[in-house]
């Protein structure tokens, strides 16, 4: 079993790209294209067809952002933090370099 560095409900800061030094919310993870979509990072407008659910027009949206540029963020050293595996009663968890706090 491999963990994840980065999960769903996740805080985040993004490292690279227009968003750099923001921090937000991972609201989901795609695995297999390796991205991301956090809250209030990368959005766009996008123009939504009116429909009877709808009202149409131009929305804001959050697009997918790559894994790579995404790190976990640390809250007690106010900055991104690799992340380690360790054993917590018997059971892999993923542990913060920066502050050895467990996540």
């Amino acid at each position: 079993m491999s963990i994840a560095r980065i999960r769903k409900n996740d805080t985040v800061i993004v490292t690279h790209g227009n968003d750099a030094g923001r921090t937000g919310v991972v609201q989901s993870v795609d695995r297999k294209n390796g991205t991301a979509i956090v809250a209030g990072i990368n959005v766009h407008k996008k123009a939504v067809r009116r429909t009877e659910r709808t009202q149409g027009g131009l929305i804001d949206r959050e697009f997918p952002i790559a894994l790579c540029k995404l790190m976990p963020y640390d809250a007690d050293a106010k900055k991104g933090s690799r992340v380690a595996t360790a054993e917590k009663d018997g059971k892999k968890v993923r542990k913060l370099k920066a502050s050895g706090k467990i996540i």
